[in-house]
């Protein structure tokens, strides 16, 4: 199929998109990647009467450290976030699951706001978010307001997202000097959403974990945040016992549909196994061992 009839707006700035956005509602959308979004409308499940195309606003790309906070733009690309150094040497989990997204084609074109605010939860950004305690930013004419990811999703392809509001950068406190992170996503083939993935963090002091955060991807109506497969780990050694704790919590948090990547069980046990994984790896890079 093809799209419907639709008028195509390209603005130079931010403010020109929120000015479109608060004149135009919920008859508009955002075009930055497209790769959500365009597939969507192709298929009618999305008829905007007005598409917002921001790829010329250079103001909303970008990754940089901002005091004790890394910022990155909205419509920064996958393959950038790749290719950060900034990221690769403070948070790494960014890099390492951005090369799992799809693949080159896609990386170049798809964006990490695009990827957050869109509320589908087979995208990957949206659990290592919540895993790093981000924050994103929303601006609309009548001002700015930061919401945390762990609040923002509300089911499929349902935020907190105002009809009026861009999402125009996501900020993150700068990990710890010997944080631990990893993303571990398992999926039928090359360009797929995820079966299930976990996105950890996890710190160590004194042998023992001192804080740790976990969340999950496509095992749910949105990524979720499991604050009991976390407080499984925490305070101990991150032994066999405690991460297989983490991981029957992260399974009990789980409530994936069953579709063509597998049953409601593979699934669900697939978000144990995927939480596993990322601990072990998470706990390596931590101690250095």
């Amino acid at each position: 199929m093809t799209p419907g009839v639709f008028e195509y707006h390209r603005p130079k700035a931010v403010d020109e998109v929120l000015a479109l956005l608060g004149q135009l509602g919920d008859d508009a959308k955002v075009l930055a990647g497209g790769h959500s979004l365009v597939p969507m409308m192709k298929l009618r499940l999305a008829e905007p009467a007005h598409l917002i195309d921001i790829n010329a606003i250079d103001a909303l790309r970008g990754i940089r450290q901002d005091g004790a906070a890394i910022i990155i733009g909205a419509a920064t690309t996958q393959a950038e976030v790749i290719a950060s150094d900034l990221l690769v040497a403070k948070c790494s989990i960014l890099p390492e699951a951005a090369a799992q997204i799809a693949d080159p084609q896609v990386r170049n074109c798809a964006t990490v706001g695009g990827n957050c605010a869109n509320g589908d939860p087979g995208n990957d950004d949206p659990a290592i978010m919540m895993a790093l305690d981000a924050s994103y930013v929303l601006r609309s004419q009548g001002g700015e307001r930061q919401v945390a990811a762990r609040d923002f999703y509300e089911g499929v392809y349902a935020t907190v997202l105002a009809d009026n509001e861009l999402l125009t950068e996501i900020r993150i406190p700068t990990p710890a000097a010997g944080v631990g992170m990893s993303y571990q996503k398992i999926k039928r083939k090359v360009g797929d959403y995820a079966i299930a993935a976990a996105a950890v963090t996890l710190a160590m002091a004194d042998g023992r974990c001192a804080d740790a955060a976990i969340a999950l991807t496509n095992v749910g109506d949105t990524a979720l945040f499991s604050s009991a497969a976390a407080d499984a780990i925490k305070g101990t050694s991150v032994d066999a016992a405690a991460i297989d704790a983490a991981a029957q919590a992260a399974m009990a948090a789980a409530a994936p549909a069953e579709d063509l990547r597998g049953t409601v069980a593979y699934r669900t046990a697939m978000a144990g196994q995927m939480t596993r994984r990322a601990i072990v790896q998470a706990l390596s890079r931590a101690t250095g061992s």
